[in-house]
């Protein structure tokens, strides 16, 4: 199978990650345009290298593309450019044209634009640094009055220039979202996602996607769906893409909390975990499943390792095991692993062991894990498995969500901004805690090297040899 994916940016968590996940089937050919043409923390992709590298594609099954790196230069760049409407059109009709000779079946996503509530500038105007929280809650009461029929009394004190400069943003990137709703009338995609990413209840973007839901139901667009997210989204279209039906029993530590929300989403635990299965175009089967998908949830409040709020894990009269083919999606906390449910696993012998994942979100983590998952449960009945490539991407999660995010990030993030230098310093604790993980998989690299792509202590680079 041919697949070519034109990724959000150039992070390790969208670009390496796909790589590494699709390497565990040798049956799976993956394209991706070279890493120097897409776009990080403040430089916007270079589209039209992006489209000459579509254009010069063999024929493939699938195209994987996130519709903002085309339209926008990336996701980030989607609330930071300031080109208008009629340039992006054109560019997007472009890569329309392009596309359609060069996959059989085309799978998108596009972002419903963000409110950030916090006043960080760095993935936002510059103006956020001081406003953000602000627009935040002009949005959030100027729709929650709307909603609720109540005269909108919400007043702010940020600038009007500012306003309109933000609002023009959202209109430009709502109408181009509206453009691709009409592609899908055409029949152009084969799966369209809209993502909602770092969500409330009330909101200009909860505004925009009710919007597009009411569309999708009117004209009964079953290949288009609204979904909170959005790293995940590649790798959930890619599980679409390559699936063949295959069957996942959930089984939730907590039963009795699968109603909660985590943080940074809208919905439910379980309605995320059914949400991201069905994305998957996977089925629940609590009877005859091919995977046991085990998500570690909260009981009352999800932790956040990044905030240092909270920190759950796992009780220890709590039974762990790998009796059937078993996935596990840890998700006490939000950016990083659970302690407690990291020893239990490491106790356990592999080979059963179908993936693991706790990075970011519980979205984030549910899509990840999914893929890895179903991507080694189709290789081996193909006769395609690469078990190397098994172990190392499951090394690498390992490192990224229990080693640096649970237990060395705390200590770089602390150090701003010298997180370069500071990395450095930590390279031998890191390799002390790689040992565990080598034990538990029987995996040994030669070489492991780290580094911040992004110079900043949210997202590490880890590279195996």
């Amino acid at each position: 199978m041919k697949i070519a994916l034109i990724p959000i940016d150039n992070r390790p968590i969208c670009y390496d990650l796909v790589y590494d996940i699709l390497s565990i089937d040798n049956d799976i050919e993956l394209f991706m345009p070279n890493i120097k043409y897409l776009g990080g923390l403040t430089t916007y992709s270079d589209t039209k290298n992006i489209l000459s590298f579509i254009d010069n594609l063999p024929k493939v099954d699938n195209l994987i593309v996130c519709l903002d790196t085309i339209a926008y230069g990336g996701l980030i760049s989607s609330r930071r450019t300031n080109d208008d409407f009629d340039v992006i059109k054109k560019r997007i009709e472009e890569f329309k044209q392009i596309a359609l000779k060069k996959a059989d079946k085309i799978l998108a996503f596009s972002s419903v634009m963000r409110i950030s509530n916090n006043n960080i500038n760095e993935e936002e105007k510059e103006y956020w640094s001081e406003y953000g929280k602000k627009i935040f809650s002009w949005s959030y009461e100027t729709h929650k009055n709307e909603v609720l029929g109540l005269k909108n009394k919400t007043e702010t004190d940020v600038p009007k220039e500012i306003l309109d400069d933000y609002l023009n943003t959202r209109k430009r990137n709502f109408k181009i979202n509206q453009v691709y709703l009409e592609w899908a009338k055409e029949g152009f995609f084969d799966t369209l996602i809209f993502s909602k990413d770092d969500c409330a209840e009330f909101g200009f973007n909860i505004k925009e996607a009710n919007f597009l839901e009411n569309e999708i139901q009117k004209f009964n667009l079953k290949n288009v769906k609204i979904k909170t997210g959005a790293d995940e989204i590649p790798l959930g279209l890619i599980s679409r893409a390559i699936n063949k039906n295959v069957r996942f029993n959930p089984v939730f530590i907590e039963e009795k909390s699968i109603n909660l929300i985590s943080k940074y989403e809208d919905i439910s635990v379980k309605n995320c975990v059914l949400g991201q299965i069905e994305l998957a175009k996977s089925a629940v089967d609590i009877n005859n499943y091919d995977i046991k998908l085990i998500i570690n949830n909260f009981k009352i409040e999800q932790g956040d390792l990044v905030l240092g709020s909270v920190i759950n894990t796992l009780k220890k009269n709590i039974d762990i095991n790998l009796n059937t083919p078993t996935a596990i999606a840890d998700i006490n906390n939000a950016n990083g692993s659970d302690k407690g449910l990291i020893d239990k696993l490491f106790n356990l012998k592999t080979d059963n062991f179908y993936g693991y994942c706790a990075y970011n979100t519980t979205a984030n983590t549910i899509g990840c894990v999914l893929l890895i998952a179903i991507v080694k449960f189709l290789a081996l009945k193909k006769g395609s498995y690469n078990n190397l490539a098994f172990k190392k991407i499951m090394f690498i999660r390992f490192m990224d969500d229990w080693v640096y995010q649970a237990q060395i990030r705390k200590s770089i993030r602390e150090n701003a901004p010298l997180f370069a230098e500071k990395l450095i310093e930590k390279r031998g604790e890191l390799n002390d805690y790689s040992k565990k993980i080598s034990e538990f998989l029987n995996y040994y690299p030669d070489e492991i090297n780290y580094s911040l792509p992004w110079n900043r202590s949210f997202e590490i680079r880890i590279e195996v040899k």
